[in-house]
């Protein structure tokens, strides 16, 4: 098969086009559906053993993190949501919670990156798409996690500091649709995203559509890359051991040349086959492939230059791009060094935000393994989120963002339309201001969490 066929075959191209190809059909075959809670056979509930094939899946409906009889209470409570996006209109219980929020998994991404700041030093415009595509997948080691993220609170902030020279800021811009809004800056590049996640509720599994934006800039050469990333699928909610899979493209377009990576995230075979490993090339403006990149999204990337028909070329070798850096042993949310360092305040500027996620009192109980308390916590700030609509929309009032202006631009995206929120700057001179003062700040003095905007909104 023609390589070039991959810039417009969701299966992928060149001599990848077997592997993706001969996995294609394994994903349908390898799921079934189970019995429910009263012993009837409920359509469309299925569990899938990713180690394992069909006759796996009555034993794996058996495991996971939820007592059985928290799973079928859940379940009778769940089933009316089948095919409805589940985004914010389900309340759940802080069991399958982490100790982060949405938008610190923004942040989380910058872990490598490194990779970026080689894109921006390199003199080879395909080398370019090879760091840049690694970073990008890069991030899919920590999404593999299947704890669920809090929620940010509308106004919620994160900044991040004192990692690879770069500033970072992240905003929850808006409550329904959720969406955040994120800027990073160093001296190589710049990196903004609008997210608006859209979901869709399959009973025991959810599909993840990334409806997003997302751009880098390169400052020497000040080239600009585009992200379409590729959907998710979370299954074994209630039942069986979760566990996340994103098959499908990754494409990474520079806007300027027109040069791009296609990269192809095998689906999660019989008894794990293909699970993890991801495959593609870079083009030219002409789709003509010119290097190669495979690997494992949860290992390590590798490159090697081909010939027009994307086959090696003779005297070259792989050469390794990434590797996923050492992780603490046993970790209770499968954390890796660098998210710890999310939730610490070694990452945080000088005089944080009051509306920074670190602070939030429902995050920082169920970090200290407290669930009631957390929960309880967590039900005060979601009233207490409505209390403040509430007000608003009685004082005719907008919620108006702090650090991201809402555009005009409507941008359209493989799952829908999106309105596109720009980094408006305010950030770095606040930053600037406090950097340059001769404030000492001590950690008691740190603030409680308030990322609200209107006074005198006791809950109700």
């Amino acid at each position: 098969m023609d390589p070039k066929q991959t810039t417009a075959s969701s299966s992928g191209g060149g001599f990848f086009a077997s592997i993706a190809s001969s996995l294609s059909n394994f994903g349908s075959a390898m799921s079934k559906s189970v019995n429910g809670p009263t012993g009837i056979e409920i359509e469309g509930l299925e569990v899938v053993n990713p180690e394992g094939g069909t006759e796996d899946a009555e034993e794996e409906a058996k495991k996971g993190r939820w007592k059985e009889e928290e799973r079928d209470s859940y379940w009778k409570m769940m089933q009316k949501y089948v095919g409805s996006d589940i985004t914010s209109m389900v309340t759940l219980p802080v069991i399958i919670f982490e100790p982060m929020t949405m938008i610190q998994k923004m942040a989380e991404l910058m872990e490598y990156s490194y990779l970026l700041d080689m894109a921006d030093e390199t003199d080879d415009p395909y080398m370019r798409l090879v760091y840049a595509s690694s970073f990008f997948i890069s991030v899919y080691y920590a999404y593999q996690r299947t704890w669920k993220p809090f929620n940010p609170i509308l106004g919620e902030t994160y900044e991040m500091a004192n990692h690879g020279g770069m500033s970072f800021i992240a905003e929850q811009v808006s409550h329904h649709p959720p969406m955040s809004a994120g800027h990073a800056e160093n001296e190589h590049f710049t990196y903004d995203v609008t997210s608006k996640l859209k979901t869709k509720f399959l009973g025991n599994s959810v599909d993840v559509y990334p409806v997003g934006r997302t751009r880098v800039t390169l400052k020497r050469d000040g080239v600009t890359l585009d992200l379409v990333p590729p959907p998710t699928k979370v299954s074994n909610l209630i039942f069986g051991r979760t566990w996340i899979d994103s098959p499908g493209e990754m494409v990474l377009t520079n806007l300027t040349t027109g040069d791009k990576a296609v990269l192809y995230f095998q689906p999660c075979g019989w008894f794990g086959a293909g699970r993890y490993e991801v495959d593609g090339y870079v083009y030219n403006a002409a789709e003509e492939p010119k290097i190669l990149i495979t690997g494992k999204w949860n290992e390590s990337l590798s490159y090697q230059v081909c010939d027009p028909e994307g086959e090696p070329l003779p005297g070259t070798e792989l050469k390794e791009i990434w590797k996923v850096a050492e992780v603490p042993k046993k970790d209770k949310f499968q954390y890796t060094y660098f998210a710890h360092k999310l939730n610490s305040f070694d990452t945080a500027p000088k005089k944080l935000l009051a509306s920074d996620s670190r602070l939030r009192p429902d995050r920082l109980a169920l970090e200290k393994g407290d669930l009631s308390v957390s929960g309880h916590e967590k039900s005060s700030l979601e009233e207490r989120q409505r209390a403040e609509k509430r007000n608003r929309e009685a004082k005719n009032q907008k919620f108006v963002s702090r650090w991201f202006d809402l555009t005009e631009e409507v941008t359209p995206t493989p799952w829908g339309e999106l309105e596109v929120y720009q980094y408006n700057g305010k950030y770095t001179e606040h930053r600037a201001g406090i950097d340059s003062s001769d404030c000492i700040e001590e950690p008691e003095s740190r603030p409680e969490f308030n990322p609200w905007q209107f006074d005198n909104l006791e809950a109700e």
